[in-house]
């Protein structure tokens, strides 16, 4: 069995890969941070640690090609990060790095692992995206949109893969705030209470084997989820800038 996630060297990438080695999984760990991850990986025969920048498409493309004979079991789209600020004035290279990251990457990746699991007809694909991906992002306008796009990405290829009568199964994680390196990244500080990132990947790595869809950690964000489908998208769209506001 083996697991290959992509931003492992923290965060929730790196506490998914604990999670899956400690329940015998061999690992392939992928960050751009060669440092970070090789200092938060002790050298294993069972882990295979890659340094690399899948913003760049010709790296996703190449890190397929790397490893599409080790018979990956699980693909988890973990990269990924985020950029406060007006619209009009945040950095349009960080922004275009962000969608690379968030959404180039996810698609290629995940398009890729698909079609090897399908032909086999197993594997696990987990793509990471947030709680942003239900409500529009005023202050955080890209990153949010990166999410949906992944989030809808994710929806979409189920219901292929439903009509395929397929077993191989694709999810999407949507958490909300989360104790994490993400949040000094993209420049916020949240209000609501962070969640642990162990607890998060625990609980995501539970409902993926049970192969549930949409994987929500934490009752408050279901709550809000919730609301968000019931509430008129021009009010959403004020509430959202008064929360993200409050984070800058």
């Amino acid at each position: 069995m083996k697991a290959l996630i992509t931003g492992a060297s923290s965060g929730i990438g790196k506490d998914m890969a604990k999670i899956l080695y400690d329940k015998g999984y061999e690992l392939i760990l992928v960050s751009k941070d060669k440092e970070k991850l090789t200092n938060a990986f002790p050298s294993d025969e069972k882990i295979k640690l890659i340094s690399m920048d899948i913003s760049l498409v010709e790296n996703c493309i190449k890190l397929y090609e790397t490893v599409k004979n080790e018979n990956i079991d699980i693909l988890i789209n973990n990269a990924g990060f985020g950029l406060f600020g007006n619209f009009n004035e945040t950095d349009l290279n960080k922004e275009l790095n962000m969608i690379d990251t968030n959404i180039k990457a996810v698609n290629v990746l995940t398009k890729l692992f698909l079609k090897d699991f399908i032909k086999k007809d197993s594997g696990y694909i987990l793509n990471v995206a947030s709680s942003a991906a239900f409500l529009p992002g005023p202050l955080m306008a890209t990153y949010y949109s990166t999410k949906a796009y992944v989030y809808r990405l994710t929806l979409s290829i189920k219901e292929e893969l439903n009509r395929m009568n397929s077993k191989v199964y694709i999810g999407c994680l949507c958490p909300g705030p989360v104790n994490t390196n993400f949040n000094k990244t993209a420049g916020v500080k949240f209000n609501l209470k962070e969640l642990e990132s162990y607890d998060v990947s625990k609980y995501a790595i539970k409902k993926m084997f049970r192969k549930k869809l949409v994987i929500i950690p934490g009752l408050t964000v279901k709550l809000g989820t919730f609301v968000t489908r019931l509430a008129p998208t021009k009010l959403l769209m004020k509430i959202s800038y008064n929360i993200q506001k409050k984070k800058g």
